[in-house]
């Protein structure tokens, strides 16, 4: 189904947003162009697309497409590329909160559609990452991400401490609150709030951030993404939780070792807005070009 576009949405949405959908279903219905959702959305479209003039995909589909269109916040966008088992171009229109890498606002959709359904775009390789948890030398979790993966605590706030290597080298030990592991597009979230570095996406590197770390000399440091990363965690400390991407996770024990790394190949294609710049972004986005009030 190359000729075919996949849509996926936010996890919930207000009366505006369904209708936002159901305007793009019509949009794509009289140019007599198949699109698809998720299955997971079949209950929740019947109340917003009442004619059924789409049809329902697996995860495993979703890559079987011409491209897909993401509506909803960056979480959407980065849940999206997850599930994705190709390079199948994505456009990514925001209709979240702050929509940092998400091209496209609401107002620019329907010509970045036209342009797109006539191959009139370029697109930006993304890197994604890939995390897993051994056990007793058997592997009990595994994971990509775009984003982060951050160790923390899941109930009581309580110092716990952690063991870091870098290609069989020892790195830091930290104890504190946990720790933020950040790609480059990651770095402006999560990472940025615990006090990490604003790190541009062509950057190759991955940020280790310390929260509230116990020492006065634990501070975000950057190491290259082509090393592979195994971290552990150095007492029995309970409730002990890896997160990726702040949407799946993983309880960890003493016994568990997480290891960190990226595959050439994995990589998501962003469609580009040509019209946005990054460091005009920061500005807009994060009020870096004055005090906010």
């Amino acid at each position: 189904m190359a000729n075919r576009v996949a849509i996926t949405l936010k996890p919930s949405g207000d009366h505006q947003f369904n209708n936002t959908v159901n305007h793009v279903a019509t949009w794509f219905k009289n140019k007599n162009i198949d699109f698809c959702f998720l299955e997971k959305e079949g209950e929740r479209l019947k109340a917003i697309i009442p004619d059924a003039s789409y049809s329902l995909i697996s995860k495993k589909d979703l890559s079987n497409n011409k491209f897909i269109l993401t509506l909803g916040g960056d979480g959407t966008l980065i849940g999206t590329c997850r599930k994705m088992l190709s390079s199948t171009p994505i456009l990514g229109v925001n209709y979240g909160k702050l929509g940092f890498i998400t091209e496209f606002s609401g107002h620019e959709m329907f010509d970045a559609l036209e342009r797109v359904l006539k191959d009139d775009f370029t697109t930006k390789s993304v890197q994604m990452f890939h995390v897993e948890v051994s056990r007793d030398n058997k592997k009990i979790f595994e994971s990509r991400f775009v984003n982060d993966a951050v160790l923390s605590k899941n109930n009581i706030a309580r110092l716990f401490e952690l063991s870091v290597e870098s290609d069989n080298s020892p790195v830091f030990n930290v104890a504190g609150d946990g720790l933020i592991i950040s790609s480059p597009l990651g770095s402006t979230a999560y990472s940025l709030a615990a006090g990490g570095p604003i790190v541009h996406p062509g950057v190759g590197g991955l940020t280790l951030t310390p929260i509230c770390p116990h020492g006065l000399t634990h501070r975000p440091l950057i190491i290259p993404d082509e090393k592979s990363m195994n971290i552990q965690l150095l007492d029995n400390q309970k409730d002990v939780c890896l997160t990726v991407d702040g949407q799946v996770t993983c309880d960890i024990t003493s016994k568990d070792i997480i290891t960190i790394k990226k595959n050439l190949k994995d990589k998501v294609e962003f469609i580009i807005n040509p019209d946005k710049d990054y460091f005009l972004t920061l500005k807009e986005k994060f009020y870096l070009s004055r005090r906010a009030n």
